[in-house]
């Protein structure tokens, strides 16, 4: 188990090397995004049209923010992890963007496996109950996309220093620290 400071944009070589257990700080830009934002992107992609940020390298939260309007911009007030889960039909769509992290909670399924696998991505479990601590990482918001969706579905730009810390909880070579914990439950469970 290792610990890894990455600058966003993140590339093959950042993501091939992190192993689960590994622990994550980020600094750079992270979008973040949620069920309606995923359907925007699937939605724009589907009418031809072109999505407000370029994802290729990036790292999305899946995050309902919450900010303050600052004059013309935004403050985070607070940030923290929404269930991944809700977003595995868009794991696919998500990899041909070229996405390279996820950040969430509580993990995703076996789509989204196969696509880390595919695509080299990795998948960060943010701990939850920290929202307070990873908003002071928060350095600036651009965005807002899509805000009529609602500020926590809508698409942000966060520009963030040592954020984190995240742990890698499904690398690139098909480990789910999910999926072990699935299987050992069930190992226990023909016991009884």
């Amino acid at each position: 188990m290792a610990n890894y400071e990455l600058t966003v944009p993140l590339t093959d070589q950042d993501v091939e090397q992190l192993q689960v257990g590994d622990t994550v700080y980020l600094t750079g830009a992270v979008f973040t995004s949620r069920d309606m934002g995923h359907l925007e992107v699937k939605k724009t992609l589907q009418a031809g049209g072109k999505l407000p940020v370029d994802f290729a390298g990036s790292v999305v939260f899946h995050a309902g923010p919450v900010l303050r309007k600052n004059g013309e911009g935004w403050d985070m007030v607070v940030v923290g992890p929404t269930t991944s889960f809700r977003m595995e039909p868009y794991a696919e769509m998500v990899g041909q963007l070229g996405v390279k992290a996820i950040i969430g909670k509580g993990g995703m399924r076996e789509g989204s496996v196969k696509a880390y696998q595919k695509y080299k991505q990795v998948y960060l479990q943010a701990a939850p109950g920290c929202a307070v601590k990873l908003a002071a990482a928060v350095k600036s918001v651009e965005g807002g996309y899509w805000l009529e969706k609602g500020m926590p579905e809508a698409l942000w730009i966060l520009h963030v220093e040592k954020f984190g810390p995240f742990a890698v909880t499904m690398d690139s070579h098909g480990r789910s620290v999910y999926q072990d914990i699935k299987d050992e439950a069930l190992k226990i469970m023909q016991t009884f």
